[in-house]
C-alpha cells in the first residue's frame, strides 16, 4: 500500500456516541479522517440515518476539522445479518445466552466489520483504523477486547503486506470518561452534539430526547449511556 499521506484514518462510525467520539478524537489527532459506516440488517438501522447529521455537524465545530474530514462510505454487509440470530438482527428479547453473552452478541461483527474497512483503507492510502471498541464499560463481547484487536493487526499486515495501526482510543475507558473525552476535544458544543444527535439504542427507539440523549431508556445500551453521562455531569458539578 502506498501512502498518500502520513497519518490518515478511517474511523468506523455507527452513528453512536462511542463513534462519534472516535471521529472527533481522529480529527484531533490526525491529517486526514474518512469514516465508514456499515448496514448489516441491524434492528436498531436509525443509527444510519443520523450519521450524515453528525458529520455534518462535526465539520461545523471547528474550520480545521471541516478542513480534516474526508469521504464517508456506507457499506452493504446484509449477509451478516442474515446468517446472524442475535437480539441486535432480530425481534426477540434481549437475554443472557447459556454461553455467559448476551445474545446482542453478533457474532464476527467486528472482526468483519475491521476486515472489511482495511480494505477501503488499502485502496484509499490510509494508514490507521479507529475503533471504538472498549473493555471497561462494555457487554462482555469477546471481539471488543483489546487482544482481540492486537490479534487482528497482525492478521490483517500479515494477510495483506501493511503496516496498518489499529487505534481504539476507548478501549479503557468508562463512559463517563468517553463524555468526559468529547468535552476535552469539543467542549460542551460537541457534547451537545453527541447527546442531541447521536443513537445509541439498540431498540432503535428515537421518540424520546432525555437529558443523555434518545433511546428506550431500558437496553443496555441506553443503561450505560444515561449513567455515564449522570456521572459525567455531577463530576462536572463537583
Amino acid at each position: 500500500m502506498t501512502n498518500t499521506r502520513p497519518n490518515a484514518a478511517l474511523v468506523l462510525f455507527s452513528g453512536g456516541q462511542d463513534s462519534a467520539t472516535c471521529v472527533a478524537w481522529a480529527l484531533s489527532q490526525y491529517a486526514r479522517v474518512e469514516t465508514i459506516g456499515f448496514d448489516y440488517g441491524q434492528r436498531h438501522s436509525v443509527e444510519l440515518t443520523v450519521r450524515p447529521t453528525v458529520l455534518q455537524q462535526l465539520r461545523a465545530q471547528s474550520a480545521d476539522w471541516d478542513r480534516k474530514l474526508g469521504q464517508d462510505h456506507m457499506i452493504d454487509l446484509g449477509l451478516l445479518g442474515k446468517i446472524s440470530d442475535t437480539a441486535l438482527t432480530q425481534d426477540v428479547a434481549i437475554a443472557m445466552q447459556d454461553n455467559g453473552l448476551p445474545n446482542t452478541f453478533v457474532p464476527g461483527r467486528n472482526l468483519l466489520f475491521m476486515m472489511v474497512a482495511a480494505t477501503v483503507a488499502y485502496r484509499r492510502g490510509l494508514d490507521v483504523l479507529v475503533g471504538g471498541m472498549c473493555e471497561t464499560d462494555f457487554s462482555g463481547y469477546p471481539d471488543c477486547r483489546d487482544d482481540s484487536m492486537k490479534a487482528l493487526q497482525v492478521a490483517l499486515n500479515l494477510g495483506m503486506a501493511t503496516r496498518l495501526k489499529i487505534d481504539t482510543p476507548l478501549m479503557w475507558l468508562d463512559k463517563r470518561q468517553t463524555w468526559q473525552l468529547a468535552q476535552q476535544l469539543g467542549g460542551p458544543k460537541l457534547v451537545d452534539l453527541i447527546r442531541s444527535e447521536t443513537h445509541t439504542c439498540y431498540l432503535g427507539q428515537r421518540g424520546t430526547l432525555h437529558d443523555w440523549g434518545y433511546g428506550c431508556g431500558t437496553c443496555p445500551a441506553c443503561e450505560l449511556r444515561a449513567r455515564g453521562y449522570r456521572q459525567f455531569v455531577q463530576a462536572s458539578i463537583a
